[in-house]
């Protein structure tokens, strides 16, 4: 298939899964409308890439339902100036999305053979402002904080609290909290030094975050 087709798809998963479902951010549009969700995929896996599911990537992680990922990038409410935090970074969907509006994207993925894949799209897509970390996404990334937006594409039995800390006043942080297997989508908004404000998004279903203060890694 070419890349016109696949134009073709993604201007329509933009139109009917993510617009008419009420997201309405224009950053968050444009950037989806612009980058090549099906590069983030595993190859076989291209002409499913634009479906309104999640799509397996390898390592038992996904690349999320683009409405979600379109949700939590919105609800972030980020600008040009902004530094973002994205824990999970599974195939860098999520990180490449931000880093068409945002100043600097830091990135932590766990399993060393998507993190180095991930960092080789960005090079080859020529995404120059994200950072990627092998790492326990639980701690953060506290060298390059404080974070205008920090959010978490697994889903966490509570929330670490350090990424509260790593957190700028009038921040925002997006993260699934519950059980392994469905959780509430959070948006947590730092008021204050020690005040937070909190409002369920959405249900969701993802992958566990595993880490020390996280789920375990039964594997």
């Amino acid at each position: 298939m070419g890349e016109l087709e696949f134009d073709r798809m993604r201007q329509k998963m933009v139109d009917d899964q993510i617009i008419s479902r009420g997201v309405k951010d224009a950053m968050t549009i444009q950037s989806m409308r612009e980058v090549p969700r099906h590069l983030f995929v595993p190859e076989t896996s291209q002409l499913i890439a634009y479906n309104d599911s999640p799509v397996p990537i390898g390592e038992g992680q996904t690349i999320s339902q683009p409405y979600i990922v379109a949700l939590m990038i919105q609800e972030a409410k980020c600008n040009k100036n902004s530094i973002v935090l994205d824990i999970g970074t599974g195939s860098g969907y999520s990180a490449a999305i931000f880093s068409r509006f945002v100043e600097e994207v830091y990135t932590i993925e766990r399993i060393p053979s998507l993190a180095k894949q991930s960092k080789k799209r960005f090079e080859s897509l020529g995404y120059s402002n994200i950072h990627v970390k092998i790492g326990d996404g639980t701690h953060g990334w506290k060298e390059h904080g404080l974070y205008d937006a920090i959010v978490v594409a697994a889903g966490a039995p509570i929330v670490p609290s350090n990424l509260f800390d790593q957190l700028a006043v009038n921040g925002n942080l997006i993260i699934p909290v519950g059980s392994s297997e469905v959780q509430r989508l959070m948006r947590y908004r730092k008021v204050g030094e020690k005040e937070i404000q909190s409002e369920v998004l959405e249900y969701v279903r993802f992958v566990p975050l595993i880490g020390d203060m996280g789920w375990k890694d039964e594997s």
